[in-house]
């Protein structure tokens, strides 16, 4: 079983000493590799904002940085393929409940998790803002419906798949 929770770490100091982004610059990949990242650099304008790790100024400055950032690698040939996965409140609840109610699956739920889910109505504003400033060419935003597991998995498997072959055919 593969952990994402130990690929997700906080900066360490050394980090913090530098611009929030470059925290991400070693994952990115070297010609023809792949890089999946999950929590990235939007943490600055989801989590950072809504528990008030930034001020205002940061988060607000951070939409054009990372549409900078994004356009930086995109300048490089990467092909970037951002998907949101988008899950109703009521089918979040049941898969945290099943997830604490599975031993095998109860290392995937916190008391973040639970903390966090308190405020999603703040947390529906700040995507959805989120998805309008940083949705652009070179790296479009695909949501995804991810009710039903099976046709979220497809979905990407298959934006993936198409989005590669249209730009490898070019």
């Amino acid at each position: 079983m593969l952990n994402p929770r130990i690929y997700c770490d906080t900066p360490n100091d050394n980090e913090k000493a530098h611009h929030y982004l470059w925290h991400f610059c070693e994952g990115i990949p070297k010609a023809g590799h792949i890089t999946i990242f999950d929590r990235n650099w939007y943490g600055r304008i989801l989590v950072e904002r809504v528990e008030r790790i930034c001020n205002e100024e940061e988060w607000k400055r951070a939409y054009r940085k990372i549409n900078e950032f994004e356009n930086i690698i995109a300048e490089t040939g990467a092909i970037i393929l951002k998907f949101w996965l988008e899950v109703d409140k009521d089918t979040q609840l049941e898969r945290f409940k099943s997830r604490q109610n599975d031993p095998e699956k109860r290392w995937k739920i916190t008391d973040e998790d639970w903390r966090n889910r308190s405020k999603w109505k703040e947390y529906e504003i700040v995507v959805d803002e989120m998805l309008q400033k940083t949705s652009t060419i070179t790296a479009q935003w695909t949501v995804v419906e991810s009710n039903d597991k099976r046709y979220s998995r497809i979905k990407i498997l298959k934006t993936v798949t198409e989005t590669l072959e249209k730009e490898l055919s070019t």
